[in-house]
C-alpha cells in the first residue's frame, strides 16, 4: 500500500466532497502567514498589519461600557432594566450603535448616512461577505477587484461562490481602461459584473491612494458601467495631515457601498465593523427597501447579531471622543506616521539607488500601515521561511495578494506594531537578507 493510501485510509471525509474554496490558495494564505509567525516568535515581524498596542488599557473597556450605559439612560431615556437587557440579550440584527456610527461618519468623513442604512457586523470581514452574498444571484455574477487585493476579500468571495476578476492597479492606483475593459469582457462572455472592490486610501497591501480627480473619475466610470463600488477604508484616518474625501462622501447616486471597521481605529478584539448600504431595492411585490435591510436578513442567518457588549465598548469610545475617530486616534496616528517615516528613511539609508540591475526600490505612501519593497529576486514563501530561519525577520510576500501571477519580486513591510528600536533591528536583518547570496537560491530565482 502506498504511503498516501496508508495516511488517508482511516479518514472520514474526502476534500473533493467539501466546498471547493477549502483548498483554494486564497484561504491558505492567512494560515500560512500565521504559521510562519508562530514558528519564529523571536523574529522581528514586518508581516503583521495589527494596530499598535502601546495605548491598550483594560480599564478603558469598563469606562467605555459605563459611558455607553449612561448614554442609553441620559440621552435615550432607557430604564436600568432596558440598559441591562440591551447589553445582555440578543440585540437588533442591524445593530445598536448605528446612530453613533452615522455621527462618526458625518464628523470624520463627511458622509451623511441614515442610521437605518448601517448594518453593524462582526468585523469588516462579515460586512464583505454579506454584501457579496447579496449581490451573487447566480453563476453569471462576478466581482471586479483592483489588484493586488486584500486576501480577505478574495476569500469571502470564494465562500460566496463569486468569481473575482482582477483589475490592474496601474501607476495611479486604478487602471481605468482595464476596469472598463474587464466589465465589457465579462458582459461579452455572458457574465454580470456586479461591483468593484476598491481601497482608495493607503490600500492593503499596496499602500496606494487615489487622487481626488481619480475618485471622481472612478465614480463616473462605475455609473457608466452600472456597477457598484465596494469602498473599504480601514486606514484613511492615519495620514500625514492631508485627508482626502471618501468615495462615499462624493457619491451622489448611491453608487458606493461603504465598508468600515473599528479594528484599526478602535481595537480588533471587539470585532465590530459595518456596512453602509443605502441603495434602494425594488421588490418583486413592488415594495422598496434599503439594501441594508436585505443584508440584515443574511446576517440574521449567519451571526444573528453582533455582540451588544462589543458594540457598547465601541459606542463608549465614540461618545468619549464626541464621535470622532480622528480625535480618538491622534496618538496612534502620530505613532504610525513616525514609524512609516522611519521605515522609509531606513530603507533609503540601507539601499542607496545605484541604478543597477540589483537595485532595491519601494513606494512612499503618505499614510497607512504598509510599504511595498521590490527586490531583484523572487520574494516568495520559500524566501520568507529562509528569512525567518536565517535572518530573524518576517514580511509578507506580495504574491499572496494577486489572484494569479503578480507581485513575484515584492514584499510588503508593515510598521504599525513595531517600536522604533525594532524597526531598526528589523531593517538591519532585512538588509542582511537582501545581501545574502543564498537568498536567490532560497527563493528559487
Amino acid at each position: 500500500m502506498a504511503a498516501a493510501d496508508a495516511d488517508t485510509r482511516d479518514c472520514d471525509l474526502v476534500a473533493s466532497t467539501l466546498h471547493a474554496s477549502l483548498e483554494d490558495p486564497a484561504l491558505e494564505s492567512m494560515n500560512f502567514l500565521n504559521e510562519v509567525g508562530g514558528r519564529y516568535p523571536d523574529a522581528v515581524s514586518f508581516a503583521s498589519g495589527r494596530p499598535t498596542e502601546e495605548f491598550f488599557d483594560v480599564a478603558l473597556i469598563h469606562e467605555y461600557i459605563d459611558d455607553y450605559c449612561r448614554y442609553l439612560q441620559d440621552r435615550r431615556g432607557f430604564s436600568k432594566e432596558q440598559v441591562s437587557q440591551t447589553l445582555f440579550q440578543y440585540g437588533r440584527t442591524k445593530g445598536i450603535v448605528n446612530e453613533l456610527i452615522a455621527r462618526q461618519l458625518a464628523a470624520d468623513e463627511g458622509i451623511e448616512a441614515d442610521p437605518e442604512a448601517v448594518v453593524v457586523t462582526v468585523g469588516c470581514q462579515e460586512a464583505m461577505f454579506i454584501v457579496i452574498r447579496a449581490l451573487r444571484a447566480d453563476e453569471r455574477d462576478v466581482l471586479l477587484a483592483v489588484s493586488p487585493t486584500y486576501v480577505g476579500l478574495t476569500g469571502a468571495a470564494r465562500l460566496a461562490d463569486m468569481p473575482v476578476w482582477p483589475v490592474r492597479s496601474g501607476p495611479t492606483g486604478v487602471d481605468f481602461a482595464d476596469l472598463a475593459a474587464q466589465a465589457r469582457r465579462a458582459r461579452d462572455a455572458g457574465f454580470r459584473p456586479r461591483a468593484c472592490y476598491v481601497m482608495p486610501d493607503f490600500a492593503n497591501p499596496s499602500g496606494a491612494s487615489l487622487s481626488i480627480p481619480l475618485r471622481h473619475r472612478l465614480l463616473e466610470l462605475a455609473a457608466r458601467e452600472h456597477i457598484l463600488l465596494l469602498e473599504d477604508n480601514p486606514y484613511g484616518t492615519f495620514h500625514d495631515g492631508t485627508q482626502l474625501p471618501t468615495l462615499k462622501s462624493l457619491d451622489t447616486s448611491r453608487q458606493v457601498v461603504y465598508l468600515g471597521s473599528f479594528a484599526k481605529t478602535g481595537f480588533p478584539g471587539a470585532r465590530v465593523g459595518y456596512a453602509v448600504a443605502d441603495q434602494r431595492v425594488a421588490g418583486s411585490d413592488g415594495a422598496v427597501a434599503l439594501l441594508a435591510d436585505h443584508l440584515s436578513k443574511i446576517k440574521s442567518m449567519l451571526t444573528v447579531n453582533t455582540s451588544p457588549v462589543a458594540q457598547a465598548i465601541v459606542g463608549g469610545k465614540l461618545l468619549a471622543h464626541d464621535c470622532s475617530l480622528t480625535r480618538a486616534n491622534q496618538r496612534e496616528t502620530a505613532v504610525y506616521c513616525s514609524n512609516r517615516r522611519q521605515l522609509l528613511a531606513g530603507l533609503a539609508s540601507r539601499f542607496p539607488d545605484t541604478g543597477g540591475p540589483d537595485r532595491v526600490t519601494w513606494n512612499s505612501p503618505s499614510g497607512g500601515f504598509f510599504v511595498v519593497v521590490t527586490l531583484p529576486f523572487p520574494a516568495d514563501d520559500e524566501l520568507l521561511k529562509f528569512s525567518a530561519r536565517q535572518h530573524g525577520v518576517l514580511w509578507t510576500p506580495m504574491c499572496h495578494f494577486y489572484d494569479g501571477v503578480g507581485g513575484r519580486h515584492q514584499a510588503r513591510l508593515a510598521c504599525s506594531q513595531l517600536t522604533p528600536e525594532l524597526i531598526e533591528t528589523g531593517l538591519n536583518r532585512f538588509a542582511a537578507l537582501v545581501a545574502d547570496p543564498r537568498s536567490r537560491a532560497a527563493a528559487g530565482g
